[in-house]
C-alpha cells in the first residue's frame, strides 16, 4: 500500500472522529480513536487463530502457570505474535450481536485479552471509561460500525504501513491538542534530521544482509523517535533487521507506544513503564543507536533520593558518577543514562539527543553541570552539536541543539568537536498555520544540507555567513582561578563610626552598662585617622588596658570592622605571617584557556591594571590539584556572533518624527 493511499485511510479513520464531536474534545479524539485502532489490528491479527487459542485453552490442565499458559497460547496463535483473546467475540461477531449489549460486549473483549495488552487497555487507556462515555452519548455503535469496516489484517497493510498509519494519527491528533502536544510529540522533520545526523556516516556498516541494530529511546513518549528511525535504517537497508527498546513515565503516552509495536510486529515487552532515571528497565542492555527528546527544565526533586544515592555509592560504576545538575533541569540526567549504554565492541553506539541550551553552559567550573561537560569531552564523546531555528515545537519556541555523541569516532574526528549553527534562515521556512508554539519547521532541502556539513566535517563553510566551525576539545575548557587584591584599611573613632558597633552582634548583645564602658574607653584613642591597622591595634588595646577592660576576640573584631573603612591610599593589612590580606569583597575570579599558563594571562589581562593583585594558589582543582577550578562550557553565541551595526541616527529620528506627527494628528482628531 502506497503512502498515499495509508495517508486516505488515516483520513478515513480520522472522519470517525466528527463522531465525537459534541460527546468529546477536540483533545479528547486520540483517547478514543487510537484505543480502537489498536483494538482493530490486534482483532485482524488474532482472526485467524481465535479458534485455535480457544481450543488450546480449554485443553490446559488446572492450575497451570501463567507463563506456560502464555508461551502455550502465544504459539497457538502462531508467528511471533506476542498477544492472544479468549474471548469468544471477534468484531464480525459483535456487529451480529444485539447493539444494546455492545458496550458489556466489548469489555468482555478487552478483558480476555492476554495481560500485556489488557493492562494497555484498562490502565494506560483507561478505555472502559471511553466506552462508557460513547455508550451514555448514544454514539458506541456507530463508532464500532465504523472501525469495523476497516480492514487492517496483515495480508492488507504491512508492519511498517501499520506504522506509517499509527505516525500519521499521532501526529493528528497531537496537532489538535497544542496544549500537550509538546510532551508526547517531536515534530517529524527534527526527528527526521537527528536520524540522517545518526547514520550519516554509516554506510558501510549498515550495507548488507544479516544485520541487526537494537534503538533505544529512554524518554520514548508515543515513540515517534523510534518508529522514524526503523524507516530510515529501512530505507537504506530493507534487510536490515531493527529490534526496539524504550521506557516512558506518562502513561498513556507509554500504552499508544506500546500498542504501535504490537501493531507493527515488534516485541511490546522491549517498552517499558516507569521513571527512566529511577527504574533503569533495560539496566542490561546496550544499544548501537540511542535518541532522545528529553523533558526540558522539569525538576527532579521529587525523585532525587535514588539519583544521588547512585551517584555517591556507585560512583563511575553507575550512571551518574560524572555528576548530577541542579535539581531543576534533569536532562544531562539522560545524556548519563544514554552514554552508559554505549556498546564497548567494534561498532560501538551514536547518541542524538536535543536539549535546550541549558546543558551548554549552566554551572561555572566545579558545578555538577560542568563536570558531566567536562567527562565528556575529556572522555572525547562529543562528536557535533547543532543548534536549530527557534519555534520548532508545539509547546516552546525556545532555541533547541541536537547533541552528537559516539564512543567510535572516526580518526579525522578525534580530539574535534563540530558546531553547527542551523538556526538561520536558510534552514527553515515559516509554517502557513501557527500549531501551539510552533511557527517553523525545517525544510527537506535544509535537512540535506545540514546533513551535508556534518557528513562532510566542513570547517569554515559559508552561505550566509559561517555555519560551521571545528574545534579542539580542550577549546571549551577553562581554568577558573581565585584573583585577590590586597585589603587596605583606614580606622578612626568619631561617632559615625561609633554608632555602627550597635550592628555587630558581639557588641550588642552586651549590656547598656557595658557597652556605654567601651564606648568612653575608645573615645580616649582621640580622633586621629589611622591608616595602618597594626597602629590601630596597639591605640585600641593600650585604651582598653587603661579603662581596665578586658574583650575576646569575637568583640575585638566587631570593634575593628566598625571603626574602619576601605582607603586605597592605607597601608596593606598584613596576616599573622606578615603576608598581605585579602580584601574578599575585591575577590574576583578569571577564566583562563585551558590552552593558556594561567601566568602568561595574569601577566597579559589582570596585572596592568591592578598590578597588587595576585592568584590564590591554594584555589585548586579536586581531580589534579593544579591552580584554579577546571570547568567546560560551550558558548555558541560567542562562537558565531555576527555584529549587525545599529541603524543610523537620522533614520531613527525620521521614524520618530513621522510617529508624532500621526499621534498628533490622532489628537486633533480626537479633539475635534
Amino acid at each position: 500500500m502506497a503512502k498515499d493511499d495509508i495517508s486516505d485511510l488515516g483520513g478515513f479513520v480520522w472522519s470517525i472522529a466528527e463522531i465525537l464531536r459534541g460527546d468529546f474534545k477536540q483533545s479528547e479524539y486520540g483517547k478514543v480513536i487510537l484505543p480502537f485502532v489498536v483494538l482493530r489490528r490486534l482483532d485482524c491479527i488474532l482472526e485467524g487463530s481465535k479458534d485455535a487459542v480457544l481450543s488450546a485453552n480449554d485443553s490446559l490442565p488446572d492450575g497451570v502457570d501463567e507463563a506456560t499458559r502464555d508461551m502455550i497460547l502465544f504459539s497457538a496463535v502462531g508467528g511471533n505474535t506476542q498477544v492472544y483473546n479468549l474471548s469468544r467475540f471477534t468484531f464480525d461477531k459483535l456487529r451480529g450481536q444485539d447493539p444494546r449489549q455492545l458496550h458489556d460486549n466489548l469489555v468482555d473483549y478487552i478483558t480476555n485479552f492476554s495481560t500485556n495488552v489488557r493492562d494497555i487497555f484498562l490502565d494506560k487507556f483507561l478505555f472502559t471509561d471511553q466506552l462508557k462515555r460513547l455508550k451514555d452519548g448514544g454514539i458506541l455503535w456507530n463508532v464500532f460500525e465504523r472501525f469495523a469496516e476497516i480492514d487492517l489484517h496483515p495480508d492488507t497493510i504491512s508492519n511498517l504501513e501499520m506504522g506509517y498509519l499509527f505516525e500519521e494519527l499521532i501526529r493528528r491528533f497531537s496537532e489538535i491538542s497544542n496544549e500537550t502536544a509538546g510532551e508526547h510529540f517531536t515534530p517529524r522533520e527534527v526527528i527526521r534530521l537527528i536520524v540522517d545526523l545518526l547514520i550519516a556516516n554509516d554506510d558501510e556498516k549498515l550495507t548488507g544482509r544479516g544485520i541487526i541494530r537494537q534503538v533505544y529511546d529512554p524518554a520514548c513518549g508515543t515513540g515517534g523517535m523510534l518508529a522514524l528511525t526503523e524507516e530510515a535504517l529501512k530505507d537504506f537497508n530493507d534487510a536490515i533487521r531493527i529490534e526496539l527498546f524504550g521506557q516512558e513515565l506518562n502513561g498513556e503516552s507509554f500504552g499508544i507506544c506500546k500498542s504501535d509495536m504490537l501493531v507493527t510486529g515488534h516485541d511490546p515487552e522491549q517498552i517499558a513503564f516507569g521513571n527512566t532515571l529511577t527504574q533503569d528497565a533495560h539496566a542490561d542492555k546496550r544499544f548501537h543507536y540511542m535518541l532522545s527528546n528529553p523533558p526540558y527544565g522539569v525538576d527532579w526533586k521529587k525523585y532525587q533520593d535514588p539519583i544521588k544515592s547512585e551517584a555517591e555509592n556507585l560512583g563511575m560504576d553507575g550512571r551518574f558518577g560524572a555528576g548530577t545538575p541542579r535539581i531543576s533541569d534533569g536532562q544531562l540526567l539522560f545524556l548519563q543514562h544514554m552514554i552508559s549504554k554505549m556498546r564497548d565492541d567494534e561498532i560501538g553506539s551514536r547518541i542524538g539527543i536535543v536539549m535546550n541550551g541549558s546543558p551548554l553552559f549552566t554551572g561555572g567550573a566545579g558545578s555538577g553541570e560542568s563536570e558531566i561537560r567536562r567527562w565528556m569531552l575529556e572522555n572525547d564523546w562529543v562528536e557535533a552539536i547543532v543548534a536549530l531555528p527557534t519555534d520548532l515545537f508545539y509547546n516552546t519556541g525556545i532555541q533547541t541543539y541536537v547533541w552528537l555523541l559516539t564512543n567510535r569516532k572516526p580518526d579525522n574526528r578525534q580530539g574535534k568537536v563540530q558546531l553547527i549553527d542551523a538556526s538561520g534562515e536558510r534552514f527553515w521556512k515559516s509554517r502557513r498555520k501557527n500549531l501551539g508554539s510552533k511557527r517553523r519547521e525545517i525544510t527537506d532541502d535544509a535537512r540535506a544540507e545540514i546533513v551535508r556539513i556534518y557528513a562532510g566535517f566542513l570547517n569554515g563553510e559559508s552561505g550566509e555567513g559561517e555555519v560551521s566551525r571545528i574545534f579542539d576539545t580542550a577549546d571549551f575548557g577553562y581554568r577558573e582561578i581565585r584573583v585577590e587584591r590586597p585589603l587596605k584599611l583606614n580606622f578612626s573613632v568619631d561617632e559615625e563610626r561609633l554608632d555602627r558597633l550597635t550592628d555587630q552582634k558581639a557588641f550588642a548583645k552586651l549590656e547598656e552598662d557595658e557597652q556605654a564602658e567601651i564606648r568612653f574607653a575608645l573615645k580616649a584613642i582621640g580622633d586621629k585617622l589611622f591608616t595602618n591597622r597594626t597602629e590601630f591595634d596597639k591605640a585600641l588595646t593600650a585604651a582598653l588596658k587603661q579603662a581596665q577592660i578586658k574583650i575576646g576576640a569575637p568583640l575585638k573584631k566587631a570593634i575593628m570592622a566598625a571603626l574602619s573603612e576601605r582607603d586605597d591610599d592605607a597601608d596593606i593589612c598584613l596576616d599573622k605571617n606578615g603576608k598581605p590580606e585579602a580584601d574578599t569583597d575585591l575577590r574576583d575570579h578569571e577564566l583562563v584557556p585551558l590552552t593558556e599558563d594561567w601566568r602568561d594571562y595574569m601577566e597579559r589581562e589582570v596585572l596592568p591594571f591592578v598590578p597588587d593583585a595576585w592568584v590564590d594558589e591554594s584555589y585548586t582543582d579536586a581531580t589534579d590539584k593544579k591552580v584554579g577550578r577546571v570547568g567546560y562550557e560551550i558558548n555558541f553565541n560567542r562562537y558565531f556572533y555576527q555584529y549587525v551595526p545599529p541603524r543610523p541616527l537620522e533614520e531613527i529620528d525620521g521614524e520618530l518624527k513621522a510617529l508624532e506627527a500621526e499621534i498628533a494628528g490622532l489628537l486633533k482628531a480626537v479633539a475635534a
